[in-house]
């Protein structure tokens, strides 16, 4: 068993979790309200799960290794993309001031391919640290790499132009597709050139409910059908979801039309997590002189919004250092508990106007 979450032990394997007018929600970030302490008499539950997901282990399937990053190209030209829907974890950021680029995050699972693959931004390195992945990309801007260079202690950067890496299975070019989109990545080749970071991730990424807790949603939700969170100026450049109650799941939109994959498959997810941050617009990325945001979540705070299964909860978050986890607060005092399964996380401006369909 690997840290509290047990993430891993050898012949482990994964099993599912246990088991209308739109409204503009209010803009701003309030100061968040303190969680009560636990009740000391809490049932503990022990039993291993996986740390980015939440679910059992159980079966023949060990997830005794390292999580394995990949920047993903989510612009309209970078369509279809491969491998989103067997990621843990996908956070969604600014890429300029008008359009998103995914991190995917797998532990669980590694599919043959994920891409297409592009480059950093400086959020990654608070968002992924906690985890101590190893990190596909296609490099960046020499500001961010110094950055990333900075906290190799949490980070292991490997990518595609990189001494050692550049001409193993860990990355695949395919040709017929535009240059800047041709580059695609085998997580598991990749997770196998790492020299620092080989261990699984040592904690649940998020507050996952286990035992015979609840989730959030359970207990004091809203109903949620649909939500839509803008990028660009002007409550612009939608990304979206809608709930599916014939799979549970919530079904993802991209602005320009329905998340479909190289596979035909559309991209779905069990939880949705709005975390609304400031971006800070004070660097100009090479090649362009555009502005590139930086989230600034570094010893920040904000508001969330989080759905599943229909309905949905809201809150406060902070988070401290680099190496430091979000923490999660309802509106009611109480610590969130999200349902165990795979999660996007958004990353909208900090006074985003997230539409919420009941």
């Amino acid at each position: 068993m690997v840290g509290a979450v047990g993430a891993a032990t050898s012949g482990c394997g994964l099993i599912s979790p246990e088991g209308s007018q739109a409204h503009v929600v209010a803009t701003g970030a309030p100061t968040p309200t303190l969680a009560p302490t636990p009740s000391p008499t809490a049932t503990v539950d022990a039993r291993p799960r996986a740390p980015l997901t939440g679910q059992l282990i159980i079966g023949s399937t060990s997830l005794d290794q390292a999580a394995v990053a990949v920047k993903v190209s989510d612009v309209a030209s970078a369509h279809p993309q491969a491998g989103v829907n067997a990621a843990d974890i996908v956070f969604v950021e600014p890429n300029g001031i008008s359009y998103t680029r995914l991190c995917a995050v797998f532990h669980s699972r590694f599919p043959e391919l994920v891409g297409p693959v592009r480059s950093i931004r400086p959020v990654d390195v608070p968002l992924l640290s906690p985890m101590r992945p190893v990190f596909g990309n296609t490099a960046a801007a020499r500001w961010v790499m110094n950055y990333v260079a900075a906290h190799a202690d949490t980070v292991e950067n490997l990518y595609s132009f990189k001494a050692g890496v550049h001409g193993t299975e860990a990355y695949h070019t395919m040709p017929h597709r535009a240059r800047v989109h041709s580059v695609f990545c085998r997580p598991d080749e990749l997770r196998k050139l790492a020299v620092s970071m080989t261990a699984p991730p040592m904690q649940p990424y998020l507050p996952f409910a286990t035992g015979d807790e609840q989730d959030s949603t359970a207990l004091s939700g809203k109903p949620a059908r649909a939500v839509s969170v803008p990028w660009g100026p002007g409550d612009t450049f939608n990304t979206g979801y809608v709930y599916d109650p014939s799979s549970g799941r919530y079904l993802r939109n991209e602005p320009f039309g329905k998340h479909i994959l190289m596979d035909g498959h559309r991209v779905t997810t069990d939880n949705v997590l709005i975390v609304r941050a400031k971006w800070k617009m004070d660097k100009i990325y090479a090649g362009g002189g555009a502005p590139d945001p930086v989230v600034d979540i570094i010893n920040g705070h904000g508001t969330f919004f989080y759905l599943h299964e229909g309905t949905s909860v809201k809150g406060t978050w902070t988070k401290g250092a680099i190496t430091d986890l979000f923490q999660f607060t309802l509106d009611d005092g109480s610590p969130l508990k999200i349902a165990p399964g795979r999660t996007f996380m958004e990353l909208p401006q900090i006074n985003a106007n997230v539409w919420i369909t009941a």
